[in-house]
């Protein structure tokens, strides 16, 4: 097994079309975020991405992209915004980590939102979460009779939500793959302004961020693409989503909406049309990332898959170094995590420090 480590520009279009089998011939790999698409737009807007690619005598047997910051500590790439991490690789194949992290020049590397069956990295976890996936592979009819089954309330009262913001507003409607920069400026303004009153960072506070959408955005092909979806009442705009697709599986990135219109839940209606649209070009899945307690996402919720965080390090002194740097904040967000009391303290803490930063930028 050779290992070698290249910017995601140097890829080929035979390592892309490798890339791409084994993305199809394993479902759980089948996620737009573990694309070559994703991994080459990294490459573009940051100068630490880079791909390790694994090959055998008969060619390249998995892929693994990653950032390489200094003194030999690297993390999963894009970690800041990738909702899916990981090696991409043929079914069956095996690595070891340790000569793996070797070859890229690492001695710790972070992830956070690892796929499943990843074996060689699983020693390393140190926290296993629950994605929530909408499954709509029947077509979008059979997903709202399983929708009405299994949550029927939630079901009753969005669609309702739907009638009232048509009487009150004007005709609902949406579409889906939106090409229309002013309406993406929209939503990232919506978004942006969603983060503020969270008390959260704001993602598109980050110019490689706001570079980097706006490059998958671009991209519409059979294999891969960054749909805009919009929902309009009456012909405004009222709420949005930004995500990323495969050929079947679509994950839920940016979504926002206009808080004047929040009493509809437009947003909800939002995501029903979205699958509905979604299901029509032959997409079957919808992964909307961890739900952390979400009531919505939890009434939508098909089925749920693991994701999880970690930190690999090999035996060296800047492993330690960073060991004694990292791990006492590690430990203490861990404790929050597991303790849903004291979760909810610290997001109703967030929330408030967001609503005075708001105030006293209004004010």
């Amino acid at each position: 097994m050779r290992i070698s480590v290249i910017r995601p520009a140097e890829l080929g279009p035979a390592e892309i079309a490798a890339w791409r089998r084994m993305q199809r011939s394993s479902p759980h790999l089948d996620n737009p975020f573990l694309s070559p698409d994703f991994t080459i737009a990294m490459g573009e807007v940051s100068a630490e991405a880079r791909v390790a690619v694994i090959t055998e005598s008969d060619g390249p047997v998995g892929f693994f992209p990653f950032e390489r910051h200094g003194g030999g500590v690297g993390a999963a790439l894009g970690w800041w915004v990738s909702l899916s991490q990981g090696v991409v690789h043929r079914p069956g194949a095996e690595f070891d980590s340790d000569a793996l992290l070797k070859a890229c020049g690492l001695s710790v590397w972070e992830f956070g939102c690892m796929v499943d069956r990843q074996p060689w990295f699983q020693p390393f976890e140190t926290l296993r979460q629950e994605a929530v996936v909408l499954d709509f592979g029947g077509g979008y009819s059979a997903f709202l009779d399983e929708l009405r089954e299994r949550s029927p309330k939630f079901l009753k009262s969005t669609l309702y939500k739907e009638r009232k913001l048509g009487r009150d507003v004007g005709e609902v409607t949406a579409e889906f793959a939106v090409r229309d920069p002013a309406r993406f400026r929209l939503l990232r303004e919506w978004k942006s302004a969603q983060y503020q009153r969270m008390g959260r960072p704001d993602r598109f506070g980050k110019a490689w961020v706001v570079e980097l959408v706006e490059r998958l955005h671009a991209v519409d092909t059979d294999d891969f693409a960054g749909p805009l979806s919009m929902l309009y009442a009456g012909g405004r705009p009222v709420a949005g989503h930004f995500g990323l697709r495969t050929g079947t599986t679509m994950i839920g990135w940016f979504p926002a909406y206009d808080p004047e219109y929040a009493k509809y839940s437009p947003g909800l209606i939002q995501h029903l049309r979205m699958v509905e649209s979604a299901a029509k070009l032959g997409v079957t899945s919808l992964d909307l990332g961890i739900s952390n307690g979400s009531e919505y996402k939890d009434a939508l919720c098909s089925r749920t898959v693991p994701v999880t965080e970690g930190i690999v390090r090999r035996r060296s002194a800047g492993a330690a170094a960073h060991w004694l740097r990292t791990e006492p904040v590690r430990r203490v967000r861990r404790f929050i995590l597991d303790n849903p009391a004291l979760y909810g303290a610290a997001d109703r803490a967030m929330k408030r420090y967001g609503r005075l930063r708001t105030r006293g930028k209004t004010g």
